[in-house]
């Protein structure tokens, strides 16, 4: 629910308030919290294995960390960036942090040991092989004779 006040002041700051009214209301609901904090992700499955493309730009492959936790995939990163100006009249000062944390069920058919991930373009890429015993239980059709 959103309250919104009947009063309104003169000047400047009654003109931002109402330009950034509508995030702000994104913010407040949880908009924000969600959809613009977790990065896209992309599973395909073969015979041989899964792969999973993971959409993180800016990122440096220092900045991830990738777990297995029993059958719990985890995939994390962190990322903390600051800046500073100085000048005769003015000193400006900014800094952006930024994390995400993402948990997949391995099916039981993964070979944990073999996990491969590497981060290119922008992409974290994880190859996860199944094992001998997945592999060798290919659909198979028979011919009725």
């Amino acid at each position: 629910m959103s309250v919104k006040s009947l009063a309104r002041t003169n000047g400047l700051s009654s003109v931002l308030s109402d330009f950034f009214e509508p995030w702000g209301e994104w913010f407040q609901n949880g908009f924000a919290d969600k959809s613009l904090t977790l990065p896209a992700v992309n599973i395909t499955e073969t015979d041989k294995e899964y792969k999973l493309s993971l959409a993180a730009p800016g990122l440096d492959k220092k900045d991830f960390n990738v777990d297995v936790d029993g059958n719990l995939l985890t995939i994390s990163a962190e990322k903390e960036k600051s800046s500073e100006e100085k000048d005769k009249n003015y000193t400006r000062k900014e800094y952006n942090y930024s994390s995400f944390s993402r948990c997949f069920t391995l099916p039981e058919e993964v070979s944990k040991e073999k996990i491969d991930a590497s981060y290119q373009d922008g992409v974290l890429n994880l190859v996860l092989p199944k094992n001998e015993k997945a592999t060798n239980n290919k659909k198979k059709t028979i011919n009725v004779k």
